[in-house]
Order: C-alpha cells, then structure tokens, then sequence
C-alpha cells in the first residue's frame, strides 16, 4: 500500500527552506514512508468539513490507505468552516502532510495524500456549496467538535443561535455546518442528484441519528418540504472514532521538517493505536474501509458508549484533576499514584453502565488506555482536553452517572469530574491564566461568578446553565455529589477530594 522511496543524495536538513510537496516528495529520506499511488489519477468523492488534526491523523489516514490499493475514487476536498489556517498551511504543499506516530521509545513518519485541496467557507461558501452538490460527491464527513452543533441545554437545535439565525435568512451563504449541508441537499434534490451519504465522526451520543435529527430540524425552519426529504432519503450512519491527537507544537515542526529534509508546516503527531467503527449504511458507496482495520457493523452505540465513558470520560477527569493539581500533560497526571488510583475507580464506575451482553471486552480495553495514558512521546496538554466541557461532560461522564443512579449506586467518582470542571473553570485567572482553557458558556459561566457562591448554590447554577441532568429523576442527588467534592476541592484541594474517596497519595 506505501512504498519507501529511495533518498536522494545530498538530503539534509539543509532543505528546510523548500516545502513538502508533490515535486519534493520524491526527495524524501528511505525513512519515511510516501505515497505509493499516482495522486493525479486520484477523483475527489468525499468532503471533509472541519478539517484539524484529528481528521488528518484518523479518516484521512484510512483513506489514504483505501488511495494506496487503488479506489481511485475517493480523494478528499477539506473545508474549514472557520479558519485559514489549515488551508494556508496545506496549499502550499499540495495537501501534503506528515503524521508522525509516536509512542514512549519510538517514531515513524508518513506523507500522506489523500487531501486534495482545501477550502475555507467564510471566504467562498459558493465553492463548498459546489463542492457538496458535485455528482461525484458520495459522503460528507465531519469532525467539527461538540459545540459547532448548535444544541440547546435540552438537546435540540439552538435556533436562536446567530449562526443559525443567519444561515435561515441566507440559504446561499451558510455559515454552519447544518445551513451547508442542508442548501447543498437541496441543490442536489432540484438537480436530480442522489443525496450524499453524511458521517459524523464527532464525539456525540447516537452521532449520526443526533446529527439526522438536528438537520432536520434546521430544514424544517427553512419553510420547505427539505425537511422531509432529508428525514426519508438521506442517511447519517453512526461512528465511532478512537485515536489520541495532541496538538503540534513548533519543536514538532522543526523536528519533523530536519527528519524529512525539506519544511512540513502543520504534520500532525498522533499515537500507534487507532480504531474506527462505522454503521455500514452507505447507499452512494463507500470505500472498503473495512480492508484496512475499520470496523464496519449494524449497530455503533454498544463502541461509541464504552469510548465515551472509558476513554473520554477518564480523558476529561486526568484533563481536569491535572490541571488542579499543576500537571501539564496526560502522561504526567496519570503517572500520580492517586490520580492513576482515581481514574481505576472511575472505570469501575463507569462500566456498571454498559451492555454486558454485546462482546465488549472492557478490561482489555481500559488496559489499553492506560498503556496509551502512559505514552511519554505525545505530550497530549490537559489544557487541549479541557476545553468545551459543558458539551463533553453531558455524554462523557453526566449519562454514566444518571444510569449508575438509576441502578441503585452511587457516582462518587464520576461526580468529582464534575465538580474539578467547576473548579478548573473558577481557577482561571487566579492559579491557572485567564485563558487556559475554553468554553462555549464561558461569558454565562463568568455571570454567575461561581467563585462568590456557596458549592451548593454554584453547582446547582451550573446544572442549570448546561442542562446537566436535566429533566432526570437524580438531577438533585448529582447537585449535592458534586457540590460536596467542589467544597472539598475548594477547601483542600484534590487531594481532600481524593481522601473522601479513600484515596491516599501526594497528589496537591
């Protein structure tokens, strides 16, 4: 599927002041492994909206592989709903980039090429427009972060939203993803082209059926019968997606471009592990994922569960008690003897809550989490992870609690990542810098100016704010969970909380 090329005499480092590009690859050192197919035979058939570095470490890198055995038929066109960056990154480079797989004691580079142009919306929605409505164009896929959805506290579309708002008022201009996909469907449907296959590759409950559901939504806002055309006729299969991407620094640049010999202005770093599952409904066709270690089944939520609450849950939980406890990275916080000891409890918790009859094997894979927890090499930043909380914890962590209430046991664990979000959040500025981290509630959150209220009366404002439980039979019980672990982290720090679990250790 790739091949090495030779090296060229005389590469060196030296060659940092030419890019990485079509011409250049050829140049590259036997080291790195390059592009084992003619990329201008390759046809666009996919479009990626929001294209960062997950989507460039994960279904860029399958498709790739697909490119690489001869499907033809499936380049990628990128767009960036938001910034340049990328784009202005890429262009120069034919869309080439390398993907540096790292683990504690090693690494291997790859070029890969599946991305054949990028497109940035604010700047020409008429080009991704045309994009989305070409013939050619099978699925749409996505990874455009919780928050780009536009959901209210309840779970359905934000209307009120300005994006939204806008996008209603001007159908040939969206600014949103849904106003995209909604006038591009449209488009096809008076022209007589079939509907384009739309994969969510997002970090959402039931991703594809919460993203149907939301579009629909929208179209009905429009005033059309597009809703009903997008409810019956298009499909939105369910995925989940698995695959540790911290962001890149300049040293991984420098780094990268001496290895390679010539400058790669945005490679993206990334572990060994990846894991892709997919509901196989693809009535455009699709490539033979499955060829290349992709899991293709009927059913995504028993997976898409045990990576939400395992993996994402723990992620958010390291991300935050580390932040509280002055750890920069993942592979740091986790080497805490009672963090690592936490993040045990909070699996434990955690698996209550899933299928027992669907073949999940949860002790190998939290085994592997902590192998991949442990990874020294990717320095993944616990500020990177603790963005956008109030639209990660409802699935990650809120869920497993309410189903584990329901049971009949208790949440200790999992509330006290509710409450270390808290207090993260009330830390900026103060111990942490003002910025640290981010979050779509931020300007509410700084209204209600937690830091003045009393751990009860901050956390039951802030279930409100996020619609944390709302409408649950526990909303109440979580309420007092998570203020009884804020008034602890407050008054002593993680490790008080961590001593009211029955956890010892020296974490601050």
């Amino acid at each position: 599927m790739l091949r090495r090329m030779p090296a060229t005499p005389g590469t060196s480092s030296t060659m940092t002041d030419r890019r990485l590009s079509n011409s250049t690859r050829q140049a590259l050192p036997a080291s790195v492994a390059v592009l084992g197919y003619d990329r201008n035979r390759v046809v666009p058939g996919i479009v990626h909206l929001g294209v960062g570095a997950f989507h460039r470490a994960h279904q860029a890198a399958y498709v790739d592989e697909c490119l690489a055995a001869g499907e033809m038929a499936w380049g990628i066109v990128g767009v960036s709903l938001r910034s340049a960056d990328t784009r202005d990154a890429l262009a120069p480079q034919d869309g080439l980039y390398t993907l540096a797989v790292r683990s504690s004691d090693s690494e291997s580079l790859r070029v890969v090429g599946s991305i054949l142009s990028m497109l940035v919306a604010p700047e020409n929605p008429d080009a991704v427009l045309a994009a989305l409505t070409d013939p050619g164009t099978a699925i749409v896929t996505l990874t455009i972060t919780e928050k780009a959805y536009l959901r209210a506290a309840g779970g359905g579309l934000d209307a009120a939203h300005p994006d939204i708002v806008h996008d209603l008022a001007n159908p040939q201009m969206p600014r949103t993803a849904h106003g995209f996909l909604a006038e591009s469907l449209a488009r096809r449907r008076a022209a007589g082209i079939q509907p384009f296959t739309v994969l969510c590759c997002d970090n959402l409950p039931a991703n594809g059926a919460t993203l149907h559901r939301l579009l629909v939504e929208f179209a009905a806002l429009r005033g059309t019968d597009l809703a009903r055309h997008i409810a019956d006729e298009v499909a939105f299969p369910s995925s989940m997606v698995d695959r540790i991407v911290p962001a890149t620094t300049d040293a991984d640049r420098s780094r990268i471009s001496g290895q390679l010999g010539v400058e790669d202005a945005w490679p993206v770093m990334t572990e060994p592990f990846c894991q892709w599952v997919v509901e196989d409904d693809f009535p455009a066709g699709r490539p033979a994922w499955e060829r290349f270690g992709v899991t293709m089944v009927g059913d995504v939520g028993p997976f898409e569960d045990m990576k939400l609450r395992l993996l994402n849950g723990s992620h958010s939980a390291i991300a935050y008690l580390g932040l509280l406890s002055g750890f920069e990275t993942v592979d740091r916080a986790f080497a805490d003897p009672a963090i690592r000891q936490f993040v045990d409890g909070l699996w434990a918790e955690a698996v209550t809550t899933l299928p027992k009859d669907v073949g999940l094997d949860t002790a190998d894979y939290t085994a592997q989490l902590a192998k991949r927890y442990s990874n020294t090499a990717l320095a993944h930043r616990t500020a990177q992870i603790a963005n956008d909380g109030s639209q990660k914890l409802p699935q990650r962590i809120v869920a497993s609690a309410m189903e584990r209430m329901s049971g009949g046991a208790p949440p200790a664990y999992l509330m006290l990542v509710v409450a270390a979000w808290i207090a993260a959040c009330e830390t900026r500025g103060e111990a942490l810098p003002e910025n640290h981290f981010t979050d779509p509630l931020d300007q509410a959150l700084a209204a209600l100016d937690t830091r003045h209220l009393s751990a009860g009366e901050a956390a039951a404002a802030v279930f409100d704010l996020t619609g944390f439980a709302k409408g649950g039979a526990e909303r109440l019980t979580l309420i007092d969970l998570a203020a009884a672990h804020l008034e602890r982290l407050r008054q002593g720090g993680v490790a008080a909380a961590f001593t009211a679990l029955g956890i010892e250790g020296d974490t601050p």
